[in-house]
């Protein structure tokens, strides 16, 4: 029998051999995982022998990572903003970058406690919407997407992590079936250009929805979109604000200003990166 430290040494030197960045941590939640167990569990126990069945189910998963499936599928979860999300094929798997975003929309509002109306176009898992909601206990949210079973995901989430009450998801195309107005509008939609999609990394272009990647010949498609449309569904002192990707920033705000609204502010992710654009009336 094969002790838990022996098998994490051999799956992670097969997941770094096929090129996977991350391997040990990939190897160790994968583990984890199999034995139902956590990190720290598995490193108090590193000297112990793994059971026969622990290492079958540990041996199907590796084989979906090697397969280049990504970790957040294979699992069906990822935290983000201290929020653990379903993830399933039809989501876009959140990532730490979009937290930029949530970020930005929070230093925008002076007063937390107000009752808020938020509209998340691209809704994916809601993780963008249902983030703000944690922080903005007076604040209703309805959620936009085109997917009805990415629809069916992002109210999953929403009634395990206890804000079914505060939300409303509703199929449409972009603004098509929006009806209201918002005090904040916010939205990552999809910004890859269409011909760099099969560049990607596998996790990527390979399992991830295209729907959600497809940003058009230069990527902007959705912004043309959420640019002409917002003035309609936009509150007076309303705000918005929309992730970009790498180099994207000045595009989206000169299609915000072209359309009449004002940018406040472009916010930076950990890297230093541009990834957030927000702007008003």
């Amino acid at each position: 029998m094969t002790t838990i430290a022996e098998i994490l040494r051999v799956a992670t030197a097969r997941l770094t051999d096929a090129g996977i960045d991350g391997a040990r941590l990939d190897a160790r939640l994968l583990l984890a995982e199999a034995l139902g167990k956590d990190n720290t569990w598995l490193f108090n126990n590193a000297p112990d022998e793994l059971a026969a069945e622990a290492e079958a189910a540990f041996a199907d998963l590796l084989a979906r990572r090697l397969e280049r499936q990504p970790v957040s599928l294979i699992l069906g979860h990822r935290e983000f903003w201290s929020l653990d999300f379903t993830v399933t094929k039809d989501t876009l798997a959140p990532r730490p970058d979009s937290e930029t975003l949530v970020e930005a929309v929070l230093a925008e509002l002076a007063d937390r406690s107000k009752t808020l109306s938020l509209l998340d176009l691209g809704t994916g898992t809601g993780c963008l919407l249902l983030s703000l909601l944690s922080e903005l206990p007076n604040a209703k949210g309805t959620g936009i997407d085109l997917n009805p079973d990415t629809l069916a995901v992002a109210e999953g989430n929403a009634v395990r992590l206890g804000f079914g009450s505060r939300t409303r998801f509703l199929r449409s195309d972009w603004w098509d079936a929006v009806e209201g107005r918002f005090d904040v509008i916010l939205s990552n939609p999809p910004y890859i250009p269409s011909d760099d999609i099969a560049a990607l990394d596998p996790e990527v272009s390979r399992f991830e929805p295209l729907g959600a990647l497809d940003g058009g010949a230069d990527g902007l498609d959705a912004y043309r979109l959420l640019a002409a449309g917002a003035d309609k569904f936009l509150t007076a002192d309303g705000v918005m604000a929309f992730e970009v990707g790498a180099g994207q920033a000045a595009d989206v705000a000169a299609l915000l200003e072209e359309a009449g609204f004002s940018v406040r502010a472009v916010r930076r992710d950990l890297a230093g990166i541009e990834r957030c654009v927000v702007a008003g009336r």
